[in-house]
Parts: structure tokens; C-alpha cells; sequence
């Protein structure tokens, strides 16, 4: 098992910046890829960008290329995202998953693990 904390959601205003943390626990030698999600009031679950545990090869989806970051720390099982010039569309429940497959998949059915989510919220 693999056990995963998301921090650092919050109340900002439209144009600022806001870093989460992920922090993994338990089996992370078997984790292939990590990746954060978010899911807003009455909307899917949406992939917003990956990154390999090992390598850290990264990728995008279209809606935050170019304003959001992944980054991982795997000496200390931590992975980040930095997310820049938010807007209030970014307002949603953002989550940290993991997998142990390699390959990509955007959709959230096949993520293996999940933290409880962290709230973020931006106002206009």
C-alpha cells in the first residue's frame, strides 16, 4: 500500500501563485508515476500533469501547460506543484495520485493510490 497527504490548498485571488505538497508513504519502491488531478463541484476528475519517480519525466495536459510545474524530491518522497497566475477556473479539489504502471493513462480510474485531496479556491 501506498498512502499519500496532499498540503498547502487555500483561498488566493485570480493571478497568484500557490505550491502543493504531496507527501508519500509506505510502498513507494513499487511506484512508477506520480501525478496531481483536481475535480471541481459537479466536473470529472481531471489529469493536470505527471511525473516518473524515477527519471522524473514530466508531462501536461493543454489547460496548465506553461502555468503549472510537477516536480518530485525522491529522497524524500515528496512531490510538489507550483501553480502560477491562477485563475478562478483552477478552483477545485486537488489531488495526489500514484501508479505502478508505465504507461500513461489520464484517467483517474487507473491510479492506483489517492490522498484525501486538498482544497483551493480562487477568487476574482
Amino acid at each position: 500500500q501506498v498512502q499519500l497527504v496532499e498540503t498547502g490548498g487555500g483561498l488566493v485571488q485570480a493571478g497568484d501563485s500557490l505550491r502543493l505538497s504531496c507527501a508519500a508513504s509506505g510502498r513507494t519502491g513499487s511506484v512508477y508515476r506520480m501525478a496531481w488531478f483536481r475535480q471541481a463541484p459537479g466536473k470529472e476528475r481531471e489529469f493536470l500533469t505527471t511525473v516518473t519517480w524515477i527519471g522524473g519525466i514530466t508531462d501536461y495536459a493543454d489547460s496548465v501547460k506553461g502555468r503549472f510545474t510537477i516536480s518530485r524530491d525522491s529522497a524524500k518522497n515528496m512531490v510538489y506543484l507550483q501553480m502560477n497566475s491562477l485563475k478562478v477556473e483552477d478552483t477545485a479539489v486537488y489531488y495526489c495520485a500514484a501508479t505502478l504502471s508505465r504507461t500513461l493513462f489520464t484517467s483517474a480510474r487507473t491510479w492506483n493510490y489517492w490522498g484525501l485531496g486538498t482544497q483551493v479556491t480562487v477568487s476574482s
